[in-house]
């Protein structure tokens, strides 16, 4: 029997609180331990992220598709398999998935006064996404960092289609090879920008960082992390539909 819309809509929320808290945890948690380097705590985080995103897909995939990221309902719209009706609802459950991870993460981190000052004091954002600039401690501009976000979120958003599909032979494996690929991007885009490719990912805390943190850059800069996965994932759609087998 098919999932209902509530039950898909409840699997979207769940399976993005559950990738929020595997990023941010791995993000927030790790800023004060002592015996990580640099490249030592983007390897974790990066570790995080993918190794949650496996666990998700498998979780809800069957209920939902298991999206989790407002860029994959677009382009599987965009793709022409997704329904538009579900394209706003899986959107909000997939922000207020998003939002609710990160302030879980958040409240561990509170519980910690040394771990709540570097998780919200300048230049943290509650492990916000960003470029050069109005405060942000990331140094690439504002060009590079989109072309660098359209480029991921294609990559990521064209794994997603092509192996989902119904003639791929490698649907079943499909989670890991997801998982994967954003592993990959992590390590990456980490340095860079944060690493977004995921609006739900950078809009959370993005949106917390304004209660909690001193200055407001991450929400200021969110836009390009709207912007430039949804113009990759519609990139990876229109690429999908040229490739398949019975395009005329």
């Amino acid at each position: 029997m098919a999932a209902t819309s509530a039950q898909r809509y409840l699997a979207e929320f769940l399976g993005t609180f559950g990738l929020l808290v595997a990023v941010t945890g791995g993000a927030l948690l790790s800023l004060n331990l002592p015996i990580l380097d640099p490249i030592s705590r983007v390897m974790l985080i990066s570790f995080a992220i993918g190794a949650g995103l496996v666990g998700v897909i498998y979780a809800f995939g069957d209920l939902s598709g298991a999206h989790f990221n407002p860029a994959v309902t677009i382009a599987m719209w965009a793709a022409g398999r997704f329904k538009a009706r579900d394209v706003v609802p899986y959107i909000l459950a997939q922000l207020l998935g998003g939002i609710v991870g990160v302030a879980a993460i958040a409240g561990v981190a509170y519980g910690s006064s040394a771990l709540w000052s570097s998780a919200t004091g300048a230049g943290a954002a509650l492990a916000s996404q960003g470029y050069s600039g109005n405060g942000s401690p990331y140094t690439v501009g504002v060009g590079s960092v989109f072309l660098l976000e359209v480029v991921l979120t294609y990559f990521l958003v064209h794994v997603i289609l092509f192996a989902t599909r119904s003639d791929s032979s490698a649907k079943n494996l499909a989670p890991l090879g997801i998982g994967l690929t954003l592993l990959m991007i992590n390590l990456l885009a980490i340095p860079v920008d944060g690493a977004s490719v995921n609006p739900a990912r950078s809009f959370a805390p993005a949106l917390l960082s304004v209660a909690f943190a001193p200055d407001r850059w991450a929400i200021a800069q969110n836009w390009v992390f709207w912007v430039a996965p949804i113009v990759g994932g519609l990139l990876a759609a229109a690429v999908e539909r040229a490739l398949r087998p019975n395009a005329s």
